[in-house]
């Protein structure tokens, strides 16, 4: 007999971790070699580690709910046979109880970690615990230079924060009125905060009490970061998309034959999307504090709707790069394991700007909310049929055409409704400019 360690994969550049939401597998019970011994959630999707072995359970080092680092030897199976040597007791606790002591001389107790899903980059769940314990804000743990490995945030860094933010002096603010009377001067107005306490909800004995699941948690968190971090605007305008309705029409039994993949709107759109960014480029960055981050590359995230009824954002990494076949098939590829819950973590990580189909469920436009640290998102709105003035040399005519909204949402912090605007126009001209006896 030997036994197999059973570590955390490798889930993207930017996963370093993930939670243990359900034992698929019970100690005593046998694998199969890729069968799924376990499920895993991370801030993005939730997916299944499978065995690489054939064996049977023999050891779980961490239960549901725990947090578990990339890399970490979570279970052990026992094989037939094979070089494998069985891992001593002590080398697989150690480092946990290694762990435990560090998280324990910061903390009296096992907190559990704060929701910093607003922010894109990585913290470790002790600084998070930490960071919840001192009422550190979100803004303020992405403010500190970290001093780890690709600067992350240590103990140590943010323990330095906080020492330093309680030695700081008070300003005390004296009251207008004070002021009015010592100086005569008219005095300085400070607004202050909005408060962030929670509206008291009334419930009666016909009202049914459901608590959100994980997913929807951090959805709201999401769209709640994001309004308060970004400074949204909007610019709307309408497209004549009749030559692309009657190309599609025309091709998308021949595309499905000779390519295997149906031939949805989406693609189109997103190709337009993905010129109009190499055009204007200031649509393709970040917003890191006071610093601007121009990304090299174009990776559009692909807003699509769950069975749950849940939302999750898969991405088209480098979109400018693909044909319109080269498009379709990723757009498909993503669309159908988003439905079916075959997602990766790499899958949704390294958006760069994101692109909602509000016209399916019947909206004409919307006002969607920007999904950070990116600056803008456009939600395409539903395909009608509306009577349009058709200029021609004859002179104007009343035709039937079909027409959608675009609807932009940017960040006005760094993107002016110069920029804002023009973006979406040259989305509308390239979708206008479609030759309908273009070849695929």
């Amino acid at each position: 007999m030997a036994k197999f360690e059973l570590k955390l994969p490798k889930m993207g550049e930017s996963v370093a971790e993930a939670t243990i939401t359900n034992w698929l597998k019970n100690v005593g019970d046998t694998i199969a070699m890729d069968e799924a011994v376990l499920e895993i959630a991370t801030d993005k999707v939730d997916s299944e580690v499978p065995s690489e072995v054939s064996g049977v359970l023999v050891e779980q080092l961490f239960g549901k709910d725990d947090v578990v680092q990339v890399g970490q030897t979570i279970a052990i199976i026992e094989t037939e046979g094979g070089s494998v040597e069985a891992p001593k007791t002590a080398e697989v606790v150690a480092p946990i109880v290694a762990e435990v002591q560090k998280t324990i001389e910061t903390a009296k107790e096992i907190v559990v970690p704060a929701d910093f899903s607003g922010s894109d980059k990585f913290f470790s769940p002790l600084v998070k615990n930490i960071a919840k314990e001192e009422d550190v804000s979100v803004a303020e743990l992405e403010s500190i230079s970290g001093s780890g490995k690709d600067g992350r945030v240590t103990k140590e860094d943010i323990l330095k924060f906080v020492e330093s933010r309680k030695s700081s002096p008070k300003t005390v603010t004296p009251s207008a009125s004070s002021l009015a009377q010592s100086s005569g001067e008219v005095p300085k107005v400070t607004i202050s905060q909005p408060s962030t306490q929670a509206v008291p909800v009334s419930v009666n004995g016909g009202d049914e009490i459901v608590e959100m699941d994980r997913m929807r948690k951090l959805i709201s968190g999401y769209m709640v970061a994001s309004v308060q971090t970004s400074a949204h605007v909007q610019s709307f305008i309408e497209v004549d998309v009749t030559n692309i309705v009657k190309w599609r029409d025309r091709v998308k039994n021949a595309f499905e034959k000779r390519e295997g993949e149906k031939l949805t709107f989406t693609p189109i759109f997103m190709e337009a999307v993905a010129k109009a960014l190499k055009d204007f480029p200031g649509m393709n960055i970040s917003v890191d504090g006071d610093y601007i981050i121009k990304k090299k590359n174009i990776n559009l995230g692909m807003a699509a709707a769950l069975p749950s009824g849940n939302l999750i954002v898969p991405v088209i990494k480098n979109a400018d790069q693909l044909n319109l076949v080269g498009m379709a098939k990723a757009v498909n590829d993503l669309g159908n394991r988003a439905k079916t819950g075959k997602l990766k973590p790499d899958d949704t990580q390294g958006g760069t700007y994101t692109v909602t189909n509000v016209g399916t469920f019947g909206s004409v436009f919307g006002t969607p909310i920007i999904n950070q640290p990116q600056v803008g998102i456009l939600a395409l709105g539903a395909i009608r049929k509306v009577p349009a003035v058709i200029e021609t040399p004859e002179g104007d005519f009343i035709g039937i055409r079909q027409k959608m909204f675009l609807s932009h949402s940017y960040d006005h912090r760094v993107v002016d409704g110069a920029l804002g605007g023009s973006f979406v126009k040259r989305v509308a001209e390239y979708l206008e400019a479609f030759e309908v006896n273009r070849e695929y």
